[in-house]
């Protein structure tokens, strides 16, 4: 079958229709994401020797805006949500955006249409400065509760 058309092609392979096809990626994606969070699952982060340390931790002894994050998708996949927003709360709306921005993307993609993130300079500095302040205030001493 032709890939667009669904009708037989020449060498008489039956070939996915077009929808099939951009569904792929997706679903490849998603696939890459299920298992690194299976395996992040499955493998406690609380345990020495299964993760490498935080250069930034290990040779300054501050706390990065990453510090804590396998630790808090340890606790989402086990569905402990305080443990997980204690552990690292801009992790966890990470993980909620990419749930939202994957939907999306397979919603638009079986439609076959394009999908287009404009994140303008101001959204990006937005994002930028909250994630300095998250990583400041959580190496001072009154951010001792943001500490992983």
């Amino acid at each position: 079958m032709d890939v667009e058309s669904g009708k037989p092609g020449r060498t008489g392979i039956i070939q996915p229709r077009g929808a099939v096809l951009r569904l792929a990626v997706p679903a490849g994606v998603l696939a890459a994401v299920a298992g690194a969070f299976a395996y992040v699952g499955s493998v406690d982060p609380y345990e020495p020797g299964h993760y490498p340390v935080c250069p930034l931790l290990r040779f300054t002894g501050v706390y990065c805006p990453g510090c804590g994050g396998l630790r808090s998708a340890h606790a989402f996949v086990h569905g402990d949500l305080t443990a997980a927003l204690h552990a690292n709360a801009p992790a966890v709306l990470a993980y909620l955006g990419f749930a939202v921005l994957w939907t999306v993307w397979v919603i638009r993609a079986a439609r076959g249409r394009p999908v287009r993130i404009d994140l303008g300079p101001v959204h990006l500095w937005t994002l930028g400065t909250l994630l300095l302040v998250f990583t400041v205030v959580r190496n001072l001493p009154f951010g001792g509760w943001l500490l992983p």
